[in-house]
């Protein structure tokens, strides 16, 4: 677990696997044992195992304990090698926990030795879309430029490749009925094991009170941000997040500002803390008292699954991470896609190219520190194309289908549901001697 988006699905999984009555003990860091130990108030079979990180012997400062909180590419190094670290404090645990499978997230490649060396299978869990997989799988050549400026990036990929390679298979995020072209060419024309199980949180949806809590504490009070979008007439607010990694340059954060302003719609925005954010924002105080009464700006971490369940909203304006598309989706309203880093831009391309369920803001260029580049223009543009129109209408008639179609598939005899199905019964078979009747 090293990212919130990370560590938020892995927590949905493990309840999920609980709840069909498998024992299920998840291994984390200290950084993530408080929403580690929500997860383990569901009720069911959960066990937890705590190991530090930075672990022992690493050269990151002691108080960079998750993903989210580096502020300088130079530390990428360091802090794969940390993880790579690992693999001794984990082994120790897999020693003692005796397990009979081991799920691990793509950023851990070095759990496919693990599980190999206590014969067990290994499920890679990468916490994106089978679409975005396919299409890095049939990129032979990434661009001169961004290998040189992410070589960390390219070597951790191929590391994730080889060990993919060794392991068991894959489980995916997703429902069938979203990406069913891609799901069939994951399994037939790539050969690799897969199983779409989500959209995890759906599958533990009865669990109310994480919606305001979801991931982490949220800045704002429920009741106050409910209330405001109770005042709301039903998809009249647009709904901006960029997630808990994406940061902007001041430069750009004025030009999303002016640009949501002159689109005249309703917002809630959430404004990142940390990193250069909350720098040269003088004009901020003087933006707050213009919007006021139509506008909600949240500093922090906002309920996003609240928020994006109230009738309220009706549109997202998103980075393209997995788990913000994914509950855009299982919303039913339409996206402005602004994509910034790592798979980013393919979910972009599944969402405006595949489903049409939104539009692009015109981002194009890949940033892994600081993002800019988007004129204020493209920004208001964008979002009157999803909330107003024909074209609208019909993004959100595509959306609300998307959404129909995920709570369908998380239901019993449903597509995620007979999927989870099908691995636990493989799983619970996997090395065991074949029967008679099947020996030739």
């Amino acid at each position: 677990m090293i990212a919130p988006g990370h560590m938020i699905p892995m927590l949905d999984m493990a309840v999920l696997f609980a709840s069909r009555g498998l024992k299920t003990t998840i291994i984390g860091t200290p950084a993530f044992a408080g929403p580690i130990k929500g997860a383990r108030e569901s009720g069911h079979d959960i066990g937890l195992s705590i190991i530090n990180f930075p672990p022992k012997g690493s050269s990151l400062p002691n108080n960079l304990v998750s993903f989210d909180q580096m502020i300088t590419p130079d530390l990428l190094p360091k802090f794969f090698e940390a993880l790579a670290l690992l693999q001794e404090p984990a082994e120790e645990l897999l020693q003692e926990l005796t397990p009979d499978c081991l799920i691990s997230d793509m950023f851990l490649p070095w759990t496919a030795d693990s599980a190999a060396k206590f014969g067990i299978p290994r499920l890679v869990f990468h916490g994106t879309s089978c679409f975005a997989l396919c299409v890095l799988e049939q990129i032979t050549q990434v661009p001169e430029s961004l290998e040189d400026d992410n070589n960390e990036f390219a070597k951790m990929r191929e590391q994730r490749r080889e060990s993919e390679g060794r392991s068991y298979g894959v489980v995916f995020n997703s429902f069938y009925e979203l990406e069913s072209a891609y799901a069939d060419h994951f399994k037939k024309v790539l050969g690799r094991r897969a199983w779409h199980i989500g959209p995890l949180f759906l599958c533990n949806d009865t669990r109310a009170k994480e919606k305001a809590v979801r991931g982490n504490k949220s800045s704002i009070d429920e009741h106050t941000c409910l209330a405001w979008l109770d005042s709301k007439k039903p998809n009249s607010v647009v709904y901006m997040c960029f997630g808990s990694i994406v940061s902007f340059t001041p430069t750009q954060l004025h030009e999303m500002a002016v640009g949501l302003e002159a689109s005249g719609q309703d917002f809630i925005w959430v404004v990142r803390k940390g990193k250069n954010e909350g720098e040269n924002e003088d004009w901020m105080p003087e933006y707050e008292d213009r919007i006021e009464g139509r506008g909600l700006i949240i500093r922090g971490w906002a309920p996003q699954v609240m928020i994006l369940d109230h009738p309220a909203i009706g549109a997202l304006v998103t980075h393209c991470g997995w788990n913000s598309t994914l509950e855009g989706i299982c919303a039913g309203v339409p996206m402005v896609a602004w994509p910034v880093s790592a798979e980013q831009f393919y979910n972009e391309k599944l969402v405006t190219e595949v489903l049409r369920t939104g539009v692009p803001v015109g981002s194009k260029k890949w940033q892994s520190v600081a993002s800019e580049g988007v004129p204020r223009e493209a920004v208001t543009n964008a979002v009157l194309r999803v909330m107003a129109g024909e074209e609208a209408l019909g993004m959100r008639n595509r959306a609300k289908y998307y959404k129909e179609m995920a709570r369908k598939a998380v239901e019993e005899g449903g597509s995620s549901y007979n999927g989870l199905n099908a691995l636990i019964d493989e799983l619970s078979v996997y090395g065991s001697p074949p029967k008679k009747q099947d020996i030739n």
